[in-house]
């Protein structure tokens, strides 16, 4: 009977063995299948006209030239986008962009040919570093808006240090 005691306690130590290798590997398969469809969704993203998570937290965290105009018909543009966008203080954001759009001498028709304010209005901003970032393809995340509201805001900044 020793035997047979024995016999049956290496079957249950080899079939929990078994079990346990059976929940790893489907704990493997999920992970695999997790992170497939993450980076599926990245590209999907980025091929979509949205920026990645690693370009969008680039943008947040970097310098502020990513995000700030190159010139100040495009900011005054941008200004207009981010307050219709409800992405900047409307009131504030208008006084400004108006203020500029003055000291520019932009008025309305000259405002329907410049190409750098059409583009911001487009919400194209036209950046320092020489890129153009297009804030209405970022999407609608939380940190995609956090980009869009730190644009607004440095813009802004720029119209208000331009009318110093």
């Amino acid at each position: 009977m020793k035997p047979a005691k024995t016999l049956l306690c290496c079957a249950l130590v080899a079939g929990s063995l078994l079990s346990s290798t059976a929940i790893a590997a489907s704990w493997q398969e999920s992970l695999s299948s997790a992170a497939s469809q993450l980076s599926h969704d990245s590209s999907a993203t980025s091929s979509q006209g949205g920026l990645s998570l690693s370009s969008l937290t680039g943008l947040l965290n970097g310098g502020n030239k990513a995000l700030s105009a190159d010139n100040m018909n495009n900011a005054a543009g941008i200004m207009q986008y981010c307050a219709k966008q409800k992405l900047a203080s409307v009131t504030s954001t208008e006084n400004v962009k108006n203020q500029v759009l003055d000291k520019l001498g932009l008025g309305a028709q000259e405002q329907k040919q410049d190409i750098n304010y059409l583009d911001g209005l487009q919400g194209l901003l036209n950046s320092q570093n020489g890129e153009q970032l297009n804030l209405t393809e970022l999407g609608n995340s939380k940190l995609a808006e956090k980009v869009k509201t730190k644009a607004c805001d440095l813009v802004l900044k720029q119209g208000v240090n331009f009318l110093s």
